[in-house]
């Protein structure tokens, strides 16, 4: 009987003394037995909840106001493919996060840890307003990491982080007169349907596997 939520010691031990020992006994009582014995109130409370029946309002939670990820490299590393791919890779788990929960962000920011550990942070709004595609991502992205001027310095991180998100329902989608885009967005519809169906990540761009984990 202690299984059932909202039921204490007291009233399990008095159902049990009455033989009332599993909650399929307890659905199959008259409510007006169970009120009698364990009180008006907690008897049609508790006679509900054994029958499945629970009168609370369901309150949704809110969802995250950003959302991020991080990949960390095995060795600091010097080359920018490297850099590259982990930053696609950033693009490819943020904006699939994003749009299972149909959101959209407006600001992408980009950390770069350095090998010495110090950090540094450039942040962008998403051109042609808040977006979940991975190819906006990716762009705004690449173009942060290009914004910080490295030319010889040892990566140890990079960590994206999509802010300022809203619902997407919400958010205007601009009309796109490039065919090359259409069939992006295509194929990241594609994309998303295989991947809930066969587990995440298990399609993406090829670049994206790089050794950073």
């Amino acid at each position: 009987m202690g299984e059932l939520y909202g039921i204490g010691p007291a009233q399990a031990r008095t159902l049990t003394a009455f033989g009332v020992h599993t909650i399929g006994i307890l659905a199959t009582l008259p409510e007006s037995t169970v009120q009698r014995i364990l009180g008006g109130r907690t008897g049609r409370l508790l006679h509900e909840r054994a029958k499945g029946i629970d009168r609370r309002a369901v309150v949704p939670s809110d969802l995250p106001y950003s959302t991020s990820a991080q990949r960390r490299f095995t060795l600091d590393t010097l080359d920018p493919t490297t850099v590259r791919a982990a930053l696609l890779s950033l693009a490819v788990e943020l904006g699939d996060r994003l749009r299972s929960r149909q959101q959209a962000a407006r600001t992408v920011t980009l950390t770069v840890t350095l090998a010495g550990r110090s950090q540094i942070t450039r942040s962008r709004r998403l051109e042609g307003g808040p977006s979940a595609h991975t190819d906006d991502l990716r762009q705004t992205l690449y173009d942060l990491y290009a914004d910080c001027g490295f030319q010889r310095a040892r990566i140890r991180a990079v960590t994206a982080r999509c802010e300022q998100l809203q619902d997407a329902a919400r958010t205007p989608e601009q009309l796109s007169l490039d065919p090359q885009r259409d069939d992006q967005l295509r194929a990241e519809s594609a994309i998303d349907a295989l991947n809930r169906r066969f587990g995440a990540g298990i399609v993406g761009p090829a670049a994206a596997y790089g050794r950073a984990v």
